[in-house]
C-alpha cells in the first residue's frame, strides 16, 4: 500500500517509491463491513447518524445531498461521490440544510441478506425527487483510538482524492453501475466494493500525506522511526525500552527519544503504554479474551498491574471494556 524511497536517507522523498518495515505494517490494515443499507428516501429529508465506534460509509446514487458534522460546515454531495467518517462521528445527511432531522433508526428496514437490509423513507415524508444512498458501518482491525485512525480527518471525501488514486473514480463508477442495473446479488456486490473503496480512500490519503507534520504520514516519511514503529507494532508485548528502541534507531537514547517525539508527538514511552492498551482493549471487548490472558500476553507480572495502567490510558478498568464497548458501537448503519 505504501512504501517511500530506500534511497532517500532523510526521509523526504515519495513514500511509494519502494517497500520497507512500516509498508508492510500498513498494509494489514482492513476494513470488514458490519451492516449496509440501500437508502430510498424522498425530499425533502434529513437522517441523523448517531456517533459509533465502528466507521460509516456512504455512496450518494442519485439526487444530490448536503452532510454536517458538528465540527464542519454543510458539505455537498453530488451523484457518485462517496465518503468515509473513520471514527463514525455523528453526521446528518439530508436534501436540504434546513430541513429537520430524523434518527436513521427510526426508518423502517427490511432484510435483504444477513447483514444487508432496504431503507425507506418514511411513508408520504416527502413529494420531491427520489434519492438513493448506498450507507455501510465498517469495523478496522485496530482500535478506534489507534494512532492511524485517530489522525485520520472526520470527513474522507473520495472526488478530494481520486486525481491521486486512479482506483477511486474506477470504483466510484462501478458501484454506480451495479446500483442503477439493479441485477440480482447487487447488494452484496456492493458491499464488497464498499470495502474496497473505502480502503483505497485510505490509501490515497495516507500516500498524499494528507496530514499534519507528525503521526503517522510525517514516520512514514522518516525510514529509521518508521521502522521503529513497525517493529513496536509488530511485537506490542515485548518490553520495548528506551535503549532497545535507539538500538534498533541506530542512534544515542537521547538523539532517539528526541527525533521520535518530534515526529510521532508522543515519547516512546507513551507511545508504547497507548498502543499496548489498545491492544488489550481489542482483545477483551471484541475477542472475548480474558483479562488474566491479556495481561499475561503483554508482560504484565499481575492483573492488578495491568489493570493500573489499562485503567491509566483508556480510561476506565478492563472489566468495562466489554460494556463500553457495548454502547457505544451503535446499532449498524
Amino acid at each position: 500500500m505504501l512504501a517511500h524511497s530506500s534511497n532517500d536517507p532523510g526521509g523526504s522523498g515519495d513514500v511509494r517509491a519502494g517497500p520497507d518495515a512500516l509498508t508492510h505494517l500498513l498494509l494489514g490494515l482492513r476494513l470488514d463491513g458490519v451492516e449496509y443499507g440501500r437508502c430510498l428516501l424522498q425530499a425533502p429529508w434529513a437522517v441523523a447518524f448517531p456517533g459509533q465506534s465502528t466507521a460509516r460509509f456512504h455512496f450518494v446514487s442519485s439526487g444530490g445531498c448536503w452532510l454536517r458534522t458538528p465540527s464542519t460546515d454543510w458539505l455537498r454531495l453530488d451523484p457518485g461521490d462517496a465518503v468515509l467518517l473513520p471514527r463514525g462521528s455523528f453526521h446528518v445527511m439530508a436534501s436540504a440544510p434546513e430541513v429537520s432531522a430524523v434518527d436513521i433508526n427510526s426508518l423502517a428496514r427490511e432484510p435483504v441478506s444477513d447483514n444487508i437490509y432496504l431503507v425507506r423513507g418514511a411513508e408520504g415524508s416527502g413529494s420531491g425527487p427520489g434519492h438513493v444512498m448506498f450507507c455501510g458501518s465498517m469495523r478496522f482491525n485496530l482500535d478506534p483510538l489507534h494512532p492511524l485512525i485517530a489522525m485520520m480527518p472526520e470527513v474522507m471525501r473520495a472526488a478530494d482524492l481520486a486525481r491521486r488514486d486512479p482506483t477511486v473514480p474506477a470504483l466510484l463508477e462501478a458501484m454506480e453501475r451495479e446500483i442503477a442495473l439493479d441485477r440480482i446479488g447487487a447488494c452484496g456486490i456492493l458491499a464488497r466494493m464498499a470495502d474496497v473503496l473505502a480502503a483505497s480512500i485510505i490509501r490515497a490519503w495516507v500516500e498524499c500525506g494528507c496530514s499534519d507534520s507528525t503521526g503517522w504520514v510525517a514516520a512514514m516519511r522518516c525510514p529509521k522511526i518508521g521502522k521503529v514503529l513497525a517493529a513496536i507494532h509488530g511485537d506490542p508485548g515485548r518490553d520495548w525500552t528506551v535503549p532497545a528502541l535507539a538500538d534498533l534507531m541506530g542512534a544515542s537514547r537521547s538523539s532517539f527519544a528526541e527525533a521520535f517525539t518530534r515526529t510521532v508527538g508522543d515519547t516512546p514511552a507513551k507511545y508504547v503504554a497507548k498502543l499496548r492498551m489498545f491492544q488489550a482493549r481489542r482483545w477483551i471487548a471484541q475477542d472475548g479474551m480474558r483479562i488474566s490472558v491479556a495481561a499475561d500476553r503483554l508482560g504484565y507480572d499481575s492483573e492488578a498491574s495491568f489493570s493500573r495502567a489499562f485503567k491509566r490510558v483508556i480510561g476506565h478498568p478492563p472489566s468495562a471494556a466489554r460494556a463500553v464497548h457495548a454502547r457505544t458501537a451503535g446499532p449498524g448503519f
